[in-house]
């Protein structure tokens, strides 16, 4: 029987991007409460990007992405301020589940392969992986780090999909789901005909409707952590046959986000 890969997305699914607060705070003299709000603007400016530039056809790499949308929420920002965040950036904290559910992962290697699927670069996601303080000692759990920018497209256009079934040889018919924490990747994996678990983690449910307009389902699983979406998939993979799969039907899906203000640093 063909293993089942599990591609985890990193940034928000794995790593917290709102645990950069920290160096924010520390490099730009920021309150707490003032540095996670510019955390999550930062966040939400760095997905519209991706977004924009996949709509436009004009691609930029997920570095200099996340340093433009750094410089466009704090005004005025220094060059080595920016180089200070961004070194910062390849340590993010994991999300308190990880662990545990790595070792699930390397605990059934014969039922699972697990990779990362990132918007990143090669070079940031080897990175993150390899010196995230939480992160670093499971990294031999991964069978391999996948990133589009090969393709020079971003998650949710159907390509990248298409890629991340091709480079981890599930074309001979074992399934590949995607776990993530962001919406608009679930609903671009169930568009391709991919399994997806979503990491719903605050426990407010699937909201996202753009699919229903679409014919194309939402989540196969809807989890509150890393940790339960694993189990339940190794269970699937062992036979337990717990968990039904909804159809996918093949389109693209794109949301963006409301417009928000810049925050000035002075």
């Amino acid at each position: 029987m063909p293993k089942t890969t599990l591609a985890f997305d990193l940034y928000g699914t794995i790593l917290s991007t709102s645990s950069i607060s920290t160096s924010l705070s520390s490099v730009l003299s920021l309150p707490g409460p003032k540095a996670e709000e510019l955390a999550a603007l930062w966040r939400r400016y760095q997905l519209e990007y991706t977004w924009r530039s996949n709509s436009m056809g004009r691609y930029v790499n997920f570095d200099t992405i996340t340093r433009s949308s750094l410089r466009h929420v704090v005004h005025g920002i220094e060059p080595n301020q920016v180089e200070s965040i961004m070194s910062a950036y390849d340590n993010l904290s994991c999300f308190p589940e990880i662990p545990d559910a790595l070792a699930m992962m390397a605990e059934n290697s014969n039922l699972v392969d697990a990779y990362v699927f990132s918007n990143g670069t090669e070079a940031m996601i080897s990175a993150s992986v390899n010196k995230s303080p939480d992160l670093w000692s499971f990294s031999s759990v991964f069978r391999g780090l996948i990133s589009v920018d090969r393709l020079q497209r971003y998650k949710p256009d159907p390509k990248v999909y298409e890629y991340l079934v091709q480079q981890t040889s599930r074309e001979d018919g074992g399934e590949v789901w995607l776990v993530s924490g962001n919406p608009f990747d679930v609903l671009g994996a169930k568009a391709a005909g991919l399994k997806a678990a979503w990491v719903d983690r605050e426990g407010r449910g699937w909201a996202d409707q753009l699919g229903s307009g679409m014919g194309v389902n939402g989540p196969d699983l809807v989890v509150r952590g890393v940790d339960e979406g694993v189990e339940k998939i190794i269970a699937r993979a062992g036979g337990g046959g717990l968990y039904p799969v909804s159809v996918s039907v093949s389109f693209q899906a794109f949301s963006l986000p409301p417009a928000s203000p810049a925050l000035v640093v002075a």
